[in-house]
């Protein structure tokens, strides 16, 4: 099992393409590649109700069976457990799962109603990052999500950046950078998430105790339904965290949600609050953290 470490960004076809003109991207080498994946579940969803991921890739030469936890989440940046197996077929092999900690409570029984439930297919382009202190690799995705059980697709456009080598801090560093020149906003939705939600699911909100996570995810919903629903929910996430005593933290969440407010859509969020989101996302890791220390 690997641990992988990712911040992801949510953004729009304009912002992707000032992102390939960033500098610090232009002097990287990239590379290419469109990716195919199917996701299964049980007919009742076992694995989703238990923050399973398990899907089937194919990049063109190989197909490669994963399965990732849900893991930890915050702002965006998430730490989830991850197995990956090369198949010589393109079929998923429940054979690898038995014995696995994170399926402890399925059976074969269960295993055996594994299905496909829907798709992501899309184009990756990446860039291996260097820096003194870490080695992250930026995925740019751009493609849709469909399923068969929907009515409608969906579009897949967002970076994800993915700690190599160095220290989680490293993540937020570069996305602060990008931030300058590109419109980004920090996003908490998994694409297995939006596409549990595409068949119908409900989205689920994180509690009111994690309020920046809470905001985030409701602003992935609304970008994927155009529900005024989770515009109200993310004001009211973004309004609970204004009312800290920290005013490190009250004040520029006040703006954020001050920008919510007078955005006419959510890349025109993104364009005025995206580098503010970042940064309360670094402030509130920090806390975190100092706060683990404290207790420990």
């Amino acid at each position: 099992m690997a641990h992988e470490i990712e911040l992801k960004l949510a953004l729009d076809t304009r912002a992707a393409a000032l992102l390939r003109g960033h500098h610090l991207l232009v002097g990287a080498t990239a590379a290419c590649r469109q990716l195919r994946n199917t996701y299964f579940d049980t007919p009742d969803g076992v694995l989703e109700a238990s923050g399973i991921a398990l899907r089937l890739r194919y990049d063109g030469q190989r197909h490669i069976q994963t399965l990732k936890t849900r893991g930890q989440s915050a702002g965006g940046l998430s730490r989830r457990g991850e197995w990956e197996w090369e198949l010589s077929a393109p079929a998923l092999d429940i054979n690898l799962l038995d014995g696995l900690p994170t399926l402890a409570g399925l059976n074969r029984q269960q295993l055996s109603r594994l299905s496909a439930i829907f798709t992501t297919d899309f184009q990756r382009e990446t860039w291996l990052l260097e820096s003194p202190g870490a080695t992250i690799e930026a995925a740019l995705d751009q493609g849709e999500i469909y399923s068969d059980q929907a009515a409608h697709r969906i579009n897949i456009c967002e970076l994800e950046l993915e700690l190599k080598r160095g220290e989680a801090s490293a993540l937020l560093d570069l996305a602060e950078k990008l931030a300058e020149q590109v419109p980004v906003r920090p996003s908490d939705t998994s694409k297995a998430a939006r596409g549990n939600a595409l068949r119908g699911k409900p989205w689920q909100l994180p509690p009111p105790s994690a309020p920046l996570q809470r905001a985030l995810v409701a602003l992935d919903a609304l970008n994927d339904t155009g529900q005024p629903q989770w515009f109200i929910q993310a004001r009211k996430a973004l309004d609970r965290l204004a009312e800290s005593a920290d005013a490190g933290i009250s004040r520029p969440a006040a703006a954020l949600r001050e920008g919510l407010d007078h955005a006419a859509h959510l890349p025109d969020w993104s364009l005025h609050c995206g580098q503010q989101a970042l940064r309360l996302v670094r402030q509130l890791a920090d806390r975190s953290h100092n706060c683990q220390i404290n207790q420990g």
